[in-house]
């Protein structure tokens, strides 16, 4: 066991965000996924802006991050964070928000890339993981989180607890991947009860985590030679591209990624113009 000080500046931030934490639950109401990121956020600053940052800090904190051309997302998930903080400790600040940029999706793999990604696995474990974080669309924490029993080999489905927005859902998944899951089960986790963690850590046998599968997802895409970078959501942006080449409706691809909205889902099409184009020289009439 490992003890410190009372008074160490780790100790006072450890305690510090536990009660942060417990508020954001029960006065705030915030499902977990969301208090784990406001959480990990004011631990990352922390050593910039402090356990009581005064507004001048913050506020210099978000034009640094502007002026260094951080993300939209960032910026704002950021400052979600610091208001919800600063309110926690008596001291609350409203943060601007930049201009939400119209979201354009680039960059995604094809089916050939892919492939040559899960050719470039070196184990079953590996094939796995990449295989199911392809052909479901996952997002990284929801692969991650999954149990053994949340995989129905034989329906071809994988049942998602708490996913974005605390859903759960459904997403389908091909025979063949059901079958690389199945493999993998039957040779690395024989003895595995369905309420273990689907995937674990190699050395301590830990639950798979997001930083894990970045890395694997990482690792991977330089032995397959992609030239692109390549990150694990972008398996989800592409297998919606995909899905979008082959012809499949727009609604289709909304419930298979479980989004709420079928607008946010229309920004793959303007990724796969030529998908509109096949759609339109389909139904278009004959006048000549």
């Amino acid at each position: 066991m490992i003890t410190t000080d009372s008074t160490s500046p780790n100790t006072k931030l450890d305690r510090k965000l536990d009660a942060f934490a417990r508020h954001l639950c029960a006065r705030r109401g915030l499902a977990q996924s969301t208090i784990d990121d406001y959480i990990g956020t004011i631990r990352r600053l922390h050593p910039a802006i402090g356990l009581n940052p005064p507004h001048h800090v913050l506020d210099a904190l978000i034009v640094k991050m502007r002026k260094a051309g951080a993300s939209y997302s960032h910026v704002v998930n950021t400052s979600l964070a610091l208001e919800r903080y600063t309110e926690f400790i008596g001291n609350p600040i409203q943060l601007g928000r930049p201009k939400k940029p119209k979201r354009m999706i680039r960059g995604t793999l094809t089916e050939a890339e892919i492939t040559l990604m899960l050719a470039a696995c070196r184990n079953i474990r590996e094939q796995a993981i990449l295989t199911l974080l392809a052909y479901s669309g996952l997002r990284n924490k929801e692969l991650c989180r999954l149990k053994i029993a949340d995989v129905d080999v034989a329906s071809q489905i994988v049942h998602v607890h708490g996913g974005k927005g605390e859903k759960d859902r459904d997403a389908f998944i091909t025979p063949v991947c059901a079958g690389t899951v199945l493999k993998y089960l039957q040779r690395d986790r024989p003895s595995a009860k369905p309420d273990e963690p689907l995937f674990v850590t190699i050395q301590k046998r830990h639950p798979y985590a997001t930083q894990d599968l970045r890395k694997l997802v990482h690792v991977v895409a330089k032995r397959a030679h992609i030239q692109k970078r390549v990150w694990p959501h972008l398996f989800r942006h592409s297998l919606a591209t995909n899905m979008l080449t082959r012809g499949a409706h727009i609604l289709a691809i909304k419930e298979q990624l479980g989004r709420a909205f079928v607008e946010t889902t229309m920004v793959y099409l303007h990724a796969v113009p030529t998908a509109m184009q096949g759609q339109y020289r389909f139904y278009a009439p004959s006048y000549l």
